[in-house]
């Protein structure tokens, strides 16, 4: 049992999900780390919130297990007696044509994206609904409004979750739970790093401040949205993205 928020953050080993565990962690919530594979990353990420005074705790679950996903909630609850925040940032991709894109690759995108968004609000709405309060806080991204070629099954999950969220934040708001969604434009990430420089800047060719956000500027954004602060916003996908979906 803790006096402290409690946040899970999925997906929070590295990139994205490391910035915002970093940075709910400065606000004072002791911050449970899910991970699927990355073991040492995570243990890296939760010795990083301790060395500078918070509290952490690194856990592995894969999202798009729904069963798993309903255990993995059970022992958070079990072991801290609540769940304040859920940042659903567990994503992948698998890029390519559509014409050419396997069955596989579309149906893995989507199980761990959107459906373990799915599995993860699914678990924790009864905790959030038993202490009437709660903020959900989920990572869409700039092509689950705009589309882009070469990501059908990226798009399609991230504007499901888009759905997703504007659904869960009307059937939760009577009970002071907020719902909401930010989407990423181009970040600087292992996943954008091992892109070519002409990609790079053909990207930033697109973006009309001319450059790449930092994991950080998600961070800061899931950390307003998970605060008192936030109270009255809920159903709302807050583009950070230097103004790409304008």
């Amino acid at each position: 049992m803790t006096d402290k928020k409690v946040a899970v953050v999925t997906g929070a080993a590295k990139g994205i999900g490391r910035a915002i565990a970093l940075e709910l962690a400065k606000t004072g919530a002791l911050v449970v780390i899910n991970y699927r594979g990355s073991a040492e990353k995570a243990e890296a990420v939760k010795a990083e919130i301790q060395a500078a005074g918070g509290e952490a705790e690194a856990i592995q679950c894969d999202v798009s297990d729904f069963t798993a996903c309903g255990e993995f909630f059970k022992a958070v609850i079990k072991q801290y007696g609540r769940i304040d925040v859920l940042v659903n940032n567990a994503g992948i991709t698998k890029d390519g044509l559509l014409m050419g894109m396997s069955e596989e690759d579309f149906s893995k995108v989507v199980d761990i994206n959107l459906k373990g968004t799915f599995n993860c609000i699914r678990h924790v709405s009864r905790q959030m609904l038993k202490q009437r309060s709660g903020r959900i806080i989920s990572l869409a991204s700039v092509v689950g409004v705009c589309g882009n070629a070469g990501q059908a099954n990226y798009a399609a999950s991230k504007a499901g979750i888009i759905g997703l969220t504007k659904s869960a934040a009307k059937e939760l708001a009577s009970r002071g739970i907020t719902v909401n969604a930010i989407a990423p434009g181009f970040i600087r990430t292992d996943m954008t790093d091992v892109l070519s420089e002409q990609v790079k800047k053909s990207a930033e060719g697109m973006i009309p401040m001319g450059v790449f956000g930092d994991p950080e500027d998600i961070a800061k954004t899931a950390a307003f949205l998970a605060s008192d602060g936030a109270r009255y916003i809920t159903g709302q996908v807050l583009c950070v993205d230097g103004g790409m979906a304008m």
